[in-house]
């Protein structure tokens, strides 16, 4: 990370602000740049209602003000809801068309398009892709951690024994959401250097056409940009040397190694491990549709029901639930301790 960044992340809620007002800066130069190349494609296509330049202006500002809009809703979502709010929105966009796309695939399999194995083929694997992803975010490498006991005389024996959780997916559904976004806006600018006259404008024309879904290169591309972005993000919330440094201050140890530097390369391996095989996972369930024929009515299911759709629908799914579990279980805390008191109370009035 940024090292003004990170000093930023470690003053706790101040700079957390500060960071959150760069990444809206960021975002609104992200927003500006596909809204106008977005405008140019639909200028380009001759979908525009009046001249070219009003709708190109008012097109960008109108497709920059919706992103913002959005990003400013699942803000408000994050901190008076339930879950992160951007994901939420995401979720409820994927949501909205499965009843639709049910509705569709049973239609092509009575018309004939799909034949009944074929069906019963992606229901399978729709089936399977679910318990896979479940299997894989609940799945855990616990690390054991021993605290040291103090004893008289300075001497030091082994205490007591938790466990340090690492899921094999730390980054979660982000690596997927970011690499799409960076392909889409990838597609996006040549698409709008393809309208160049020349070989320039033929070059990213080509370009742009070997970016969309079903090529070589957007498998490559996408598969490549899940597994950068994995380990990215996971490098970047899960701070090694510090929770080292955490263990160490808290007498706590993992057995086999020293407290400290040699703790925190442990558990660089640890990670890295585990974020390889969760970035490869999410590469697979993501690009899966696409090898598997997209063009096709089959594929096209698998990828409503598969892929980054049904990876993104069951981590929200799953983190949902969580933590409404979590909110239930602390207001169930709060009633027993309100009752807990009143009782306290009533005894000390009745003494």
């Amino acid at each position: 990370m940024y090292p003004p960044l990170k000093e930023l992340r470690q003053q706790g809620s101040s700079g957390q602000k500060k960071i959150s007002q760069y990444t809206r800066y960021l975002a609104l130069v992200f927003a500006l740049v596909q809204g106008f190349a977005i405008s140019r494609m639909v200028i380009a296509q001759g979908l525009t209602l009046f001249s070219g330049q009003a709708f190109l202006i008012t097109g960008t500002i109108c497709l920059a003000t919706g992103a913002l809009f959005m990003m400013w809703l699942g803000e408000q979502i994050t901190e008076r809801g339930i879950g992160n709010g951007v994901s939420m929105l995401i979720f409820a966009g994927i949501a909205v068309h499965i009843p639709a796309g049910i509705a569709n695939l049973v239609s092509q399999t009575k018309d004939g398009n799909i034949s009944f194995l074929g069906f019963f083929l992606m229901l399978f694997i729709i089936v399977a892709l679910f318990g896979l992803i479940v299997f894989v975010e609940r799945a855990q490498r616990q690390i054991a951690i021993h605290y040291a006991k103090r004893q008289g005389m300075g001497m030091q024996t082994m205490g007591q024994r938790s466990h340090l959780p690492l899921k094999i997916n730390m980054a979660g559904v982000i690596p997927a959401i970011f690499a799409s976004a960076i392909i889409t806006l990838l597609v996006s600018l040549f698409a709008l250097l393809g309208n160049i006259s020349g070989a320039v404008g033929r070059y990213f024309a080509d370009l742009a056409h070997g970016f969309s879904q079903g090529n070589w290169l957007y498998i490559a591309t996408f598969s490549l940009l899940i597994i950068l972005f994995s380990f990215f993000y996971t490098a970047m919330m899960f701070e090694n040397r510090e929770l080292a440094d955490n263990l160490k201050k808290s007498n706590a140890f993992i057995q086999g190694f020293r407290p400290g530097r040699q703790t925190a390369e442990y558990l660089d391996m640890v990670q890295e491990r585990l974020t390889l095989v969760g970035a490869i996972y999410v590469a697979f369930v993501c690009i899966m549709p696409t090898l598997m024929n997209l063009g096709s009515a089959s594929g096209q299911a698998l990828f409503l029901f598969g892929g980054t759709s049904l990876l993104i629908a069951v981590v929200v799914a799953m983190d949902f639930v969580s933590q409404v579990q979590s909110h239930i279980m602390s207001k169930q805390y709060e009633s027993l301790m309100k009752k807990a008191n009143l009782s306290g109370l009533g005894g000390q009035s009745l003494r």
